[in-house]
């Protein structure tokens, strides 16, 4: 029902949590998420600002996806609503909030820690679910437990994340988004220190995608070629590893017998999750070749090419 509100939380890939006191800093911060490539906030009910803080960001920033948390009662829930909250997320699983937001057509992520939460989501035709206090609640490992009896499900783990763990969540293939608030710290919001929240969604969103670079690919015009590059390497003391259509050299290097995609050819880099880089990338004047896409079972994308070279390379992107 809220497909492409949820693709966009997946593309952006966390949600910062933000307790702000002062809504009239909503701005400002909103600016500093947005510059640091985060455009999505999670402003919390802990805080009497919380309703005019999404109203100012809704106003000021419309290209903000502003939600509001910690709604745990009805009268939360509208004022966020009426104030431009385009999402709810919710510590626990409240019926009458979320059958509410059901109701109404509002996206709602609520809060969850055990099976019978999840089971309470599921008898509702939810989807994506907050997993939430993740870390004391069993972490990654609960989060692979989970994926076996509710295959279908997403997750937003919030709680105890950092950019320490961060990785290790954003991994996942159930996690839609991580939560988190370590990159909009109240003491900055309070200070105003615009520039380090920014730094901070900078280094959050690029430790999020798992960037790493995985092999050098090398064309050659015809077999026999690439078999004086291959013998080469060898005796350069690398292992040769025959595939179907290449050769590998210690998994590094890649010997194709053809010219294949790249003047020269490629740079194959590996990264968490291919349609989440892909949208970072964008952000960079980058864009995939289409007919080089390959997908899983499940739809999403294993490997593809983009379209622009790097000094006669092509780029290579690689699901972890």
């Amino acid at each position: 029902m809220h497909d492409a509100l949820f693709a966009q939380i997946h593309e952006i890939g966390l949600v910062p949590v933000v307790k702000i006191d002062d809504a009239s800093k909503a701005e400002g911060l909103a600016k500093a998420m947005i510059d640091g490539g985060l455009p999505c906030a999670e402003v919390t009910f802990r805080t009497d600002a919380a309703e005019e803080a999404i109203r100012r960001i809704s106003k000021a920033y419309p290209e903000m996806l502003v939600g509001a948390g910690t709604v745990i009662n009805l009268d939360y829930a509208k004022k966020a609503v009426a104030a431009g909250a385009r999402f709810i997320v919710s510590p626990g699983f409240n019926p009458t909030v979320v059958d509410w937001c059901l109701e109404n057509n509002v996206p709602i992520v609520p809060g969850v820690c055990t099976p019978s939460d999840i089971e309470a989501g599921l008898s509702r035709g939810m989807t994506t679910l907050k997993f939430f206090p993740a870390e004391v609640s069993g972490g990654v490992d609960m989060l692979k437990n989970f994926a076996g009896p509710f295959p279908n499900l997403t997750f937003m783990p919030t709680g105890g994340i950092s950019l320490a763990n961060l990785a290790s969540y954003a991994k996942q293939p159930n996690v839609l988004a991580v939560g988190g608030s370590w990159m909009v710290k109240g003491e900055l919001i309070e200070s105003e220190n615009w520039q380090a929240i920014t730094d901070l969604c900078k280094d959050a969103v690029k430790a999020l995608q798992g960037l790493e670079f995985a092999h050098l690919g090398i064309n050659n015009e015809n077999e026999a070629e690439a078999q004086r590059t291959i013998a080469s390497l060898e005796a350069l003391g690398m292992i040769k590893k025959v595939g179907n259509s290449s050769t590998f050299l210690d998994t590094t290097i890649e010997v194709l017998p053809k010219m294949y995609i790249g003047r020269l050819g490629h740079l194959g880099f590996k990264c968490f999750d291919i349609e989440r880089t892909l949208a970072y990338l964008g952000r960079f004047g980058f864009t995939v070749k289409g007919e080089t896409i390959s997908r899983d079972g499940k739809g999403r994308i294993k490997v593809c090419y983009l379209e622009q070279e790097l000094s006669g390379f092509a780029v290579h992107l690689i699901k972890a």
